[in-house]
């Protein structure tokens, strides 16, 4: 079974950093999209990055250009979020997301869009910014 592992969440002072990891197990395909969402309290679900086994093609979100970075590590399996200058408003439970075969970016970042292969989600992390 396909299985998602979300950690790197925590307590952080607003303009801190952290690191969230994604360690995807138990597939072997070679064509998907992996994201990263984040549901704050009382708020829908948003994708916030994304990013392609393909061809590494990224998506962030508005409210994270410039502070987030994407990456992969395709030998481990595992997507990173790095994350700078946090404010409280990215305060949230974070999700990852694998989606085979990978759609475009930013299908893949939209988690009520149509497209064609199957979806996995990984528990939570969450990450509290506090001011």
């Amino acid at each position: 079974d396909v299985q998602l592992q979300a950690s790197g969440g925590g307590l952080v002072r607003a303009g801190g950093s952290l690191r969230l990891s994604c360690a995807a197990s138990g597939f072997t395909f070679d064509d998907y999209g992996i994201g990263w969402f984040r549901q704050a309290p009382g708020k829908e679900r948003e994708g916030i990055s994304c990013i392609s086994s393909n061809d590494d093609s990224t998506y962030y979100a508005d409210s994270t250009k410039g502070r987030f970075t994407i990456s992969s590590d395709a030998a481990k399996n595992t997507v990173y979020l790095q994350m700078n200058s946090l404010n409280s408003e990215d305060t949230a439970v974070y999700y990852c997301r694998l989606v085979a075969p990978g759609p475009s970016v930013n299908t893949l970042c939209c988690e009520h869009c149509d497209y064609y292969g199957t979806e996995y989600w990984g528990k939570g992390t969450l990450v509290t910014v506090s001011s």
